[in-house]
């Protein structure tokens, strides 16, 4: 499928900032299936020119296509509004669901406005159902988030992804990045320069692979609920569920 709204990586093998014998291409060895590569979807918050949250998610994509992940960067420049008339319908809006769909885990990034994430970052999200024609496009996905100041260093926008990822349903992973001044933080071509923020960015990815695989082969029981078993009627069978097994009478072996 033709998709009109991935952007394209510049240099995607070109780390000029990162020194490659301190980074493992393979840091999810032994935690999980590796049969496929990781599947990562990164959106970001700002249509400028120069966006350093594209900025950010760039140099995120060039690190996880380095450790072995498939990447696809939105570009939301034409998604129309929440509730706008045929907004469903859309050619972005379903692009969008699209990607979700096919990813494993996602990167979020969002400068901070007014002490916030930008209303780009919460279009996007706001256009995620929870559930679609029966499937859930975020639930048990893997999460990263990372924000963008234009001052000294704040967790605002940051904090306000962790509940908007928990909301959706999806597995955040502990680390996060904040880069404070981000005007300073990149070169005129738009690569970062080598700074501690970029090898915080680097432990968020790393830690990201690592939680993506080692959730792979449990994800859709890691999110299944009592709730919605009952829902669609669909019980529990005492036969082969664990937990009925761990708390059942057993069976005292003959004297």
């Amino acid at each position: 499928m033709a998709f009109a709204r991935l952007r394209p990586l510049p240099d995607p093998d070109h780390l000029p900032a990162l020194d490659k014998a301190y980074l493992s291409a393979d840091p999810a060895r032994g935690l999980g299936p590796h049969d496929q590569p990781p599947r990562i979807l990164l959106l970001y918050g700002s249509l400028r020119e120069r966006s350093y949250s594209r900025f950010c998610v760039e140099e995120a994509a060039r690190l996880l296509q380095w450790m072995g992940c498939e990447t696809r960067i939105f570009d939301p420049s034409d998604l129309p509004l929440p509730g706008a008339p045929g907004d469903d319908d859309h050619p972005a809006v379903r692009e969008l669901r699209d990607h979700a769909l096919w990813s494993e885990g996602m990167v979020w990034c969002s400068p901070e406005r007014h002490g916030q994430v930008s209303g780009l970052m919460k279009l996007q999200i706001d256009h995620l159902p929870l559930s679609m024609g029966g499937v859930r496009p975020t639930q048990g996905r893997t999460l990263a988030v990372m924000q963008v100041s234009g001052g000294s260093q704040s967790f605002n926008a940051v904090n306000t992804l962790r509940l908007l990822g928990r909301w959706m349903r999806m597995i955040t992973i502990p680390n996060q990045s904040s880069v404070a001044k981000a005007f300073q933080e990149f070169d005129d071509a738009g690569r970062m320069k080598p700074s501690a923020y970029y090898e915080r960015i680097v432990d968020v990815m790393e830690e990201l692979v690592r939680f993506t695989i080692l959730s792979r082969p449990h994800a859709a029981q890691l999110v299944d609920r009592y709730s919605e078993r009952k829902a669609v009627g669909i019980p529990i069978d005492a036969a082969t569920d664990l937990s009925s097994i761990a708390v059942a009478p057993q069976s005292r072996p003959n004297a």
